[in-house]
């Protein structure tokens, strides 16, 4: 799995920049997908397509929207793109809105990316980071943000993290009662299955693991159509409002998250999922 500093290079970050609306902001981050080798136009216009068909859902923390489409011809690797608004635009994001930061991911497919895009959930979770992302001055200032305080982040921890979580032996603790059946399964949900819907299954995963519940409930990211053909192995779907307007009625309880990035949030929805 590729890691986050392999998948972001210098160039494709720019500071400050000024745009109209929120059209422009994805196309600057589109902008820099071309420029350094990882799309072709075409996927520019994929990921406004995006917004204008799913609506505008990548908009999954305040202030920040992560641009992105399907895997298609138009992406020639894996890569990303980081985009800092000089004045926030609306995305028409009912409660994260105004955005003055786009992150652009290019993914050829749904699984090399996922380590980078764990590290990136908890980085974007932690306030402190998120100010001092927003206070960098360049981008080496911003890269070295993203690498950590110990140097550049590999994909290591967080490879070794998935592998924990598939085969998670520990008793559940914090008090909570475990689930009645041995396994269960909640579904995020996103209109692609590669960007957001990682996001969101991050923090869900970081949620089990200090309830102790890793060994007792998996976690499955993927897109509105699968979705509804996985609905009945799930106990639940956890997902943005837009797309639970589009998944309807599935037979499944599907909760509504405003912030992806955030565990208290996801802690409640949790415990109202299993009325703890």
């Amino acid at each position: 799995m590729a890691a986050l500093n392999d998948l972001l290079p210098k160039a494709a970050v720019h500071l400050d920049v000024r745009v109209a609306d929120w059209q422009e902001a994805i196309r600057a981050a589109g902008g820099l997908l071309v420029e350094t080798g990882a799309t072709t136009d075409g996927y520019t216009a994929e990921m406004i397509r995006n917004v204008e068909e799913n609506g505008p859902y990548l908009v999954i923390a305040p202030g920040f929207a992560f641009a992105h489409a399907r895997p298609s011809p138009a992406v020639l690797r894996t890569g990303m793109s980081w985009v800092r608004l000089e004045q926030p635009v609306e995305f028409g994001h009912e409660s994260n809105d105004p955005v003055h930061l786009v992150v652009g991911l290019a993914a050829e497919d749904s699984g090399a990316h996922t380590a980078a895009m764990a590290a990136l959930a908890q980085l974007l979770a932690d306030p402190a980071t998120g100010q001092a992302l927003q206070d960098a001055t360049d981008a080496d200032a911003l890269l070295a943000v993203l690498a950590g305080p110990d140097g550049e982040r590999d994909d290591r921890g967080q490879e070794q993290a998935v592998r924990e979580r598939a085969g998670d032996e520990r008793r559940a603790g914090n008090g909570q009662p475990v689930p009645q059946k041995a396994v269960h399964k909640i579904l995020t949900v996103c209109g692609n299955g590669v960007g957001t819907s990682l996001f969101l299954k991050n923090t869900l995963e970081q949620v089990l693991d200090r309830w102790g519940w890793s060994r007792h409930v998996t976690v499955e990211a993927t897109d509105t159509i699968s979705a509804k053909g996985k609905a009945s192995e799930a106990v639940a779907i956890l997902t943005s409002r837009e797309i639970a307007r589009t998944l309807g009625e599935i037979g499944v309880p599907v909760k509504v998250v405003e912030d992806f990035t955030s565990g208290p949030e996801v802690d409640r929805i949790l415990r109202d999922t299993y009325d703890v």
